[in-house]
């Protein structure tokens, strides 16, 4: 009786369950619908499959209704009424006042530990940048420090590896006072190492404005290698700057420049495009967060709310040049550098095996992979590519 029991509250489970993913596969194609109404400007049936979605979506609920939130508040926000959506927009990811940066700031550091993607991008771009020492002494550009927290693990590889290294790091930012603490704090490591470290702070006034800060020529002391660190960063240039940019980068002729990049085209101009792959890419992104994290994770609902669910509204929702989110798959970058004469420096062994460690040990689940390919190193979830790291000079 009991064996009967069982079975039949296990085949209504499976019944549940099926139930529910063919749900999420309708919501699915409804969001697909959606899209395609406001990509023909029939915006009338836009609204109604938008109600349909919002009730059906939430940012509490599992990985598809949480998808579903982001991605139909994004869509609501493309609908010329003022009455379109009862959700406030997200405010842009460039015009965030200070409150919304230290939110964004400290979402940041929890995005790095609840998700391998950043350490992954840190790791592989610092052995790459260690294998481009002789002597002991590098000058990185970093584009965009942030907290800084890629660079601790290096200055302790290079207080172990080197007689007396010597680190110097120009920052480029667009908050001084936070380029100044993030100084402070990677100095005060720095010396309680015993590594020689000087740190230069470059403040950005626009996207437009590297061509300021990076000049024609860089000092460097004997024995030093230059280093560009371009980790997640790049997309948001224009096509233009950037190739302004890589082309500056190139004629200081440095030892290696890491780049880091999301694997999804969000540049394509055709908006029904962008939308299908900022859909699959974030699917994999949340089915990640599901599969690793509590179902009531407060940092996990904080780094969606403010970090992923800005990312989709930019890319949903903005057109042209207001849009920052231009990631493009490493083929495109690989083409670009190419033309402008890098060529790619492949990623050693051990950089793979530190990555496989960095999962086995941080973040232990069957869906995450990673695979070498063209000479770089890649990311996946369920073996989809999700971000890659490259390096070249």
């Amino acid at each position: 009786m009991a064996s009967h029991h069982y079975e039949h509250h296990h085949h209504h489970q499976e019944e549940e369950t099926t139930s529910s993913s063919n749900n999420s596969l309708q919501m699915r194609q409804l969001l697909i619908r959606c899209a395609h109404f406001i990509s023909q400007s029939d915006f009338l049936s836009a609204h109604r499959l938008l109600s349909i979605l919002s009730s059906n979506s939430s940012p509490y609920g599992d990985a598809t209704e949480r998808l579903l939130h982001y991605f139909t508040t994004s869509l609501s926000h493309r609908i010329p009424s003022s009455n379109s959506s009862s959700v406030l927009p997200l405010p842009s990811l460039s015009s965030i006042d200070d409150e919304q940066q230290k939110l964004t700031q400290s979402c940041y550091l929890s995005l790095n530990q609840i998700t391998p993607f950043i350490r992954f991008t840190h790791l592989t771009a610092n052995q790459a940048i260690l294998e481009a020492i002789v002597e002991g002494g590098i000058h990185v550009v970093d584009f965009d420090i942030m907290h800084g927290v890629q660079w601790p693990p290096l200055m302790q590889a290079l207080a172990e590896r080197f007689p007396s290294p010597m680190l110097r790091i120009s920052a480029i930012g667009r908050d001084l006072n936070f380029l100044h603490k993030t100084g402070d704090r990677l100095s005060k490591f720095a010396h309680s190492l015993g590594l020689r470290f000087q740190f230069h702070p470059l403040l950005l006034l626009n996207d437009h404005d590297h061509h300021r800060l990076i000049p024609a020529a860089l000092t460097l002391f004997p024995d030093e290698a230059l280093a560009f660190n371009c980790v997640l960063y790049l997309h948001k240039l224009v096509k233009e700057d950037l190739r302004v940019l890589l082309h500056k980068i190139k004629a200081l002729n440095p030892k290696v420049v890491t780049i880091a990049e999301k694997e999804a085209n969000f540049n394509h101009p055709l908006f029904m495009q962008r939308f299908l792959e900022a859909l699959n890419h974030y699917s994999l992104i949340f089915d990640s967060l599901e599969a690793t994290l509590p179902p009531n994770s407060r940092e996990r609902l904080a780094v969606e709310q403010v970090w992923f669910g800005r990312e989709i509204d930019d890319v949903v929702s903005r057109e042209g040049n207001k849009r920052k989110q231009r990631y493009e798959r490493y083929e495109s970058w690989e083409t670009m550098l190419k033309s402008l004469g890098f060529s790619n420096i492949p990623l050693s062994p051990f950089a793979l095996s530190q990555a496989k460690l960095l999962l086995r040990l941080h973040y232990p689940s069957e869906g995450y992979h990673l695979q070498i390919l063209h000479d770089s190193l890649f990311l996946g979830w369920q073996n989809r590519p999700l971000f890659s790291v490259s390096s070249w000079h």
